[in-house]
């Protein structure tokens, strides 16, 4: 089929958001030539292009997975098949990658034959030309049961080499207190290494080894959580982890976000004072301190209740404190709003306004008529126009 050819219509019809997206994956793309040149002509990993060029692993590797995902595929030996190189996937749908299940496939069969019952599974490795180690370190983590079976059968044989196997006991107990807090937390493995002292690899990888059962439990409440609708702070998200601003986050706008709480400044000078990103912040407190943004916009609502805020905000905690000190000083002095208004450097009208609104029986005092008789009015003075 061909490939539709660029028109000045096309480039017409896109949106200022859609050429904003393209000079952004351009300048992308221009960040990352020479690591992507180095990818696709030498067999140099990822990690030592991104040493080389001064980028982050993660980042590099994010980036040639959503971009350069043929390279990716093509240096696996993956074949696309025809299909969009998008829809082929790394791993399988048990964990395991496609270049180790098209590595070891042979070796695992003759694991699992009897006509290589008389070998060992180091002498299987060697046989086929594999690491004996990762080849059984491959089978504990996703053919357990061959193993298990095979040593059945080889001590029916007389043929058990009398090795004791499974985890061993110094080990059981170094991650013991770490299992059980995985098992009856959400924490994620690096959270509970972290807790318990313990190496996040070693203790990830006797996971696999010695409670896949517990892994597998936990990676079903993933799935569930992942489908589960709106998520709420502290909640488990798909990926693990639980649903919560990071601590650097945290600690970036911990200043700001006292004197937001804490203080009737407003959002401009709190950003002044602190010098924390304006939108950063706004979108911060949204997220994970809607309650004080409700309350501070005087409205009286459920944290995850769905409303504009911006129409429906009533008493906003800033402008309260702006027209305090004229409100007390018209309480002890009655006098004109107007001349008020001008000594705390006000605007008379919406001055009048706020009290009208939120002062009602301030405003009648001082005869002030209220908000729907003025409007009455207008609509009376327009009617006879």
């Amino acid at each position: 089929m061909q490939e539709p050819r660029l028109s000045i219509e096309d480039l017409t019809q896109l949106s200022a958001k859609e050429r904003s997206r393209i000079r952004q994956r351009y300048a992308l793309h221009r960040r990352y030539e020479t690591a992507v040149a180095l990818y696709a002509d030498t067999n140099t990993s990822i990690r030592s292009i991104a040493a080389e060029c001064g980028e982050s692993e993660h980042a590099l590797r994010a980036y040639l997975r959503r971009y350069w995902r043929e390279l990716m595929l093509r240096r696996y030996g993956i074949e696309t098949e025809g299909k969009d190189a998008q829809e082929v996937p790394f791993y399988t749908a048990d964990g395991q990658s496609c270049l180790a299940h098209r590595k070891y496939k042979e070796a695992v069969q003759a694991c699992d034959s009897i006509r290589y019952i008389d070998l060992n599974v180091s002498q299987v490795a060697r046989k086929f030309g594999v690491n004996a180690t990762a080849l059984a370190n491959f089978m504990r983590v996703h053919y357990s049961e061959v193993l298990k079976r095979r040593e059945e059968y080889r001590i029916r044989l007389g043929i058990s080499d009398n090795i004791r196997r499974g985890v061993r006991p110094d080990c059981r107990e170094q991650y013991a207190a770490a299992v059980e807090l995985y098992r009856t937390t959400d924490m994620s493995v690096k959270a509970v290494a972290e807790q318990c002292k313990v190496s996040e690899g070693g203790f990830l990888q006797h996971l696999r080894f010695y409670h896949q059962p517990l892994l597998k439990e936990k990676k079903e409440t993933r799935r569930q959580a992942k489908l589960a609708g709106k998520k709420k702070r502290g909640a488990l998200l798909g990926n693990g982890r639980k649903y919560e601003p990071l601590p650097a986050t945290v600690q970036k706008y911990a200043e700001a976000l006292a004197m937001f709480r804490d203080t009737a400044l407003t959002m401009k000078e709190i950003v002044r004072r602190t010098g924390v990103p304006a939108e950063g912040f706004r979108f911060y407190l949204h997220k994970w301190h809607r309650a004080l943004v409700l309350e501070r916009s005087g409205i009286v609502a459920a944290e995850d209740a769905e409303l504009n805020i911006a129409r429906s905000r009533q008493r906003m905690k800033t402008v309260a404190a702006k027209y305090a000190e004229a409100i007390e000083s018209l309480r002890q002095h009655p006098r004109p709003v107007s001349y008020v208004a001008r000594e705390f450097g006000h605007h008379p009208e919406v001055f009048r306004s706020y009290l009208r609104k939120h002062e009602p029986e301030l405003a009648a005092s001082l005869g002030l008529r209220p908000v729907a008789w003025k409007q009455k009015e207008r609509i009376a003075s327009g009617t006879k126009k």
